[in-house]
Formats: C-alpha cells, structure tokens, sequence
C-alpha cells in the first residue's frame, strides 16, 4: 500500500507538489476539471466545493486533455519524486450527454474514448469517475469534528431541488439552456445509461492498461435533487463490477461514503472487493452516522477503524495508493494544510504499521 495525495487543478505546482512530497506522499491524483469558479468557492480556502443549488460552476470547454499537457504534467510531478497515479473525474463539457441519454451521446462517447487512450499513451494507471446526474451535492457546513473543526455533513432529509436544464453533474455545460428541469427517470433507466458507457469505454480502457475506477454516490441517499442514484449501498458496487467484467472495471473505493450508507458495513464490503482485486484506488477519510445524518470528522475520531481497515486491504494483497479526498478545517492560518497534514500524518503512520506486521 502507498500513500497518496489529491491535488485540484489550480493546485498543480511546485508549491504543492513539494507539500505534498514533505507530508510523505509518494503518488499524486489529479483534478483537471476546474471545480472552484463559482464565486460560492473560494481557491483560496479550498477543502472541497459546496456550491449550492446553481452548482460548483461552469463546466469546461470540453476539448481533450492532450498527450503533450499529460506528459508535461507527469514530467512536472515527477520532477518533485512523485508518481501521477490518476485522474479523478471527467470535464462534465464533455460526456453530459451520456449522462443524460442526450443526442450528442453517441460523439461524446468517441470522445471520452479518445481521452482514454491518450491517458494510456500517458502511461497514467487509473481514470476516476463519479457516474451521476447531481454529483456531490446537499451537504452542508458546520463545526462538527472534534474542537469545533468546520467541516461537511447532512442533517436530515435529501435535497430535493430539480436540477434545472444546462446543468448535471452539478455543474453548469449550457449556460443558455431553455427553462425548464431535467426529466425524472427511474434506476433501471440509469442503470441502462451506465451499461452503455460501460460497454464502450471498459474495452478500449484494457486495451491500453487503463484502470477506470467508479466513485460510489456521496452524499449515498437512493435520490438526489429528484434523481436517481446509482451506488448508494456497498452491494450495488457488484452489479456494476459484473455489467462488463473486465481487469479495467474496478473502483474508486471512498471509505466515508461506503460508512454513510444505510446498510453500509464497510469492513465486509473491504473484504468483499479488495479480495476481487476490484479497489483502483482508496479514498481515505472518517465519518460519524449514516445519511440522512452523518458527520465528516477527523481520520482518527470516526465511527470507521482505518486500520482495521488498512490490515484487511494488506490481507488481499491491495498494493495501490490511499489518498485523504477532504478532511476537516483546522482553526489557523492554513486551514486546508493543517488538516491535510494531520490527515497524512495519520495514514503515513497507520500505513508503516500494517505494512510491517
């Protein structure tokens, strides 16, 4: 097992490569898509986007992260003694109409399958992606881990605000769009919508060594902003590991959504997955209930035993990275590093220790 860290896309620099180098980092995963640029989001302060019902911003232009930008991002972070592990999600410009069963699907799926392999040109491991039409959204902000930290959660029921046209994966592809709400579908036509990127995407993604790695639902509720959601309980990872069976189907593993579900055991569904060799890579952080009430709390004072969870990855022989996705605020100048750095400094240790049992 390594340690990771995620870095958004106005983070990749030398000042961050090196904060992350000095907290025991030795992989990088990488944001591309601009989540900040809504003036509800602030860059300078960091943790994660919250946005509000008009989302985390515009999306980006949609054109193709090319094999020179890679490669020159790769040369930057290996410059510092760092690995490019991943990238986590595509620009929502690009596949909005897969989401949405829209009529550009059909390019747009050549088009994420040419991101896919200029990825693998790259030589970059894994791609994450969070296949949902509301995205990250409905938690809120309060001081609820230990010492007043501020941090996210949910207090009560989903939120049930339509999203309006133009926009999906909370974020904005058509500013211009015609009044109006996105169309209620059922699960199964969900469902059906994933099958179709599967069917595409997983074969041209193992035929140039490309792990994808699907993010479970976060906040995981069954509907979210009067739509569907996919993984909103540890077994519905299975059903979407056995749609396309396939080396390149795996998991992007997030511990605290998997602890929030409802009928979540999140030791079992460890087992469960780790021991199919389906984990892309873990996303590492703790939580106190499950929705519709939980907390987003420090690594260490959760309702999840991260080393318990850490022996059981060991056990199944999981070699990839652990990266620490957003963690409470700490009370002083620097808010993000401090609790980044409390974050790492946890893992590092936890790590070191099951690695040498």
């Amino acid at each position: 097992m390594k340690l990771g860290f995620g870095l958004y896309s106005h983070m990749l620099n030398e000042e961050h490569y090196k904060f992350a180098k000095q907290c025991g980092a030795t992989h990088i995963v990488v944001h591309l898509v601009d989540y900040f640029n809504n003036t509800d989001n602030s860059k300078d302060h960091a943790n994660q986007p919250i946005g509000s019902t008009k989302g985390w911003g515009l999306a980006g232009d949609g054109i193709l992260w090319s094999l020179e930008f890679l490669l020159e991002l790769k040369k930057e972070i290996n410059s510092h003694g760092l690995e490019l592990e991943a990238i986590e999600n595509f620009d929502p410009a690009m596949w909005h109409d897969i989401l949405l069963d829209g009529p550009k699907k059909e390019a747009q799926i050549e088009l994420v399958k040419k991101q896919i392999r200029i990825v693998g040109k790259a030589r970059i491991p894994v791609f994450g992606y969070n296949f949902s039409l509301a995205g990250v959204t409905g938690r809120i902000i309060g001081n609820y881990a230990r010492g007043g930290a501020a941090s996210v959660g949910m207090e009560g029921s989903a939120d049930e605000t339509p999203i309006p046209n133009g926009m999906v994966w909370n974020m904005v592809y058509d500013s211009n769009a015609t009044e109006g709400f996105l169309p209620k579908i059922s699960h199964d036509e969900l469902w059906d919508r994933l099958h179709y990127f599967l069917e595409h995407i997983i074969p041209v993604a193992e035929e140039v060594g490309v792990k994808m790695a699907a993010h479970p639902d976060d906040p995981p509720v069954p509907y979210l902003r009067e739509t569907p959601r996919l993984v909103y309980q540890p077994a519905m990872y299975q059903r979407l590991i056995d749609m396309k069976p396939s080396p390149s189907n795996t998991l992007e593993f997030c511990l605290g959504s998997i602890a929030e579900m409802s009928e979540g055991n999140v030791y079992q569904a460890t087992e469960t997955y780790s021991k199919q060799g389906k984990i892309g890579y873990v996303h590492f952080r703790n939580v106190i209930g499950k929705v519709p009430n939980y907390k987003e709390v420090f690594v260490d004072e959760g309702d999840i035993d991260l080393v318990r969870v850490l022996r059981i990855l060991k056990k199944n022989d999981y070699e990839g990275i652990l990266i620490p996705d957003h963690t409470p605020q700490m009370s002083c100048d620097g808010a993000w590093y401090a609790g980044m750095s409390y974050a790492m400094g946890f893992m590092k240790a936890a790590i070191t220790i099951v690695n040498n049992e």
